[in-house]
């Protein structure tokens, strides 16, 4: 009796000590969590704060001063900012649908297809993303002057393909890799047709991976700037392009930028919400392997 009243006190003292352990634990992942976000948002508050700001308060305060919405009257009010805002919208949508309708059939022929010398030209693929912008931008200039493609929506779309395209293909390559014949093969015993298996079977298998290549490609091409600068004039032009009038040769009016930057981070930051939960690479490691 003597030794079970003892061992009573001693584990309820263990089983305190463990949860205060864990309580602690728990306290100690999320207070990292906190720091995490706070660095990580930190450039977009400031950026935030900054159009608040009058260009007199831009340097000598932090973050008291008296907020003003005079940035976003001089910059949304009156410009033409709205117009460049569509135009990139057009512009990369375009870009990302071009690049999915022609990406996703490639992407499939490099990893179901064997061809002769099938590494090489997906390498090649894959040398468009690396190379850089200013590379190939002047002989482009030249040939979209010659057969009529400068300052044209489908001039823009059709390069943006050197940025997006690469990434999207050997993203699904990895992904249809993953993905067992045998799935293909018992869905055709089944009945379907080839398109039918490839509409009904392999898409919802590779979505998670077309929604983040789609959502990077996305990006790459709403904040391109060589591209645009280049080889729109007068009729189209990106808000990457648009942004650069608030920077003058003698002072830069830090508060218009930081509302041009704000607004164009916009749908990024709300597409990425939405297809968050996309953006796990989960679906295709349940086929079966072969």
């Amino acid at each position: 009796m003597m030794a079970n009243d003892q061992s009573q006190p001693l584990a309820s003292g263990n089983l305190r000590f463990r949860q205060g352990t864990a309580a602690l634990s728990w306290i100690g992942r999320n207070l990292a969590l906190v720091c995490f976000a706070v660095f990580a948002l930190f450039p977009i508050l400031w950026m935030v704060t900054c159009t608040l700001k009058s260009d007199a308060e831009m340097y000598t305060t932090v973050f008291n001063f008296t907020p003003t919405l005079s940035n976003y009257r001089a910059v949304l009010i009156g410009t033409d900012y709205f117009k460049a805002f569509l135009q990139n919208i057009v512009v990369a949508g375009g870009a990302v649908l071009l690049t999915i309708a022609v990406g996703v059939p490639a992407a499939y022929g490099l990893a179901r297809y064997n061809f002769k010398k099938k590494e090489d030209i997906a390498f090649t693929i894959l040398s468009f993303k690396f190379a850089p912008e200013i590379l190939v931008i002047l002989p482009v200039f030249l040939i979209f002057q010659k057969i009529g493609l400068y300052d044209t929506y489908f001039g823009l779309i059709w390069v943006y393909q050197l940025i997006t395209m690469p990434l999207l293909i050997w993203v699904l390559r990895g992904y249809f890799e993953d993905i067992s014949v045998e799935i293909e093969q018992a869905a055709q015993l089944d009945g379907y047709r080839w398109y039918e298996v490839f509409w009904k079977i392999l898409l919802p298998l590779i979505k998670p991976g077309l929604v983040a290549s789609g959502l990077l490609a996305f990006i790459f091409a709403w904040n391109s700037f060589t591209f645009p600068l280049i080889l729109s004039g007068f009729k189209i032009q990106t808000i990457t392009i648009t942004s650069l009038r608030y920077i003058a040769s003698d002072s830069v009016h830090y508060g218009h930028v930081a509302v041009a930057a704000t607004v164009a981070i916009t749908p990024e930051i709300i597409a990425a919400l939405f297809i968050q939960k996309h953006l796990v690479r989960g679906l295709s490691f349940g086929a079966v392997k072969g």
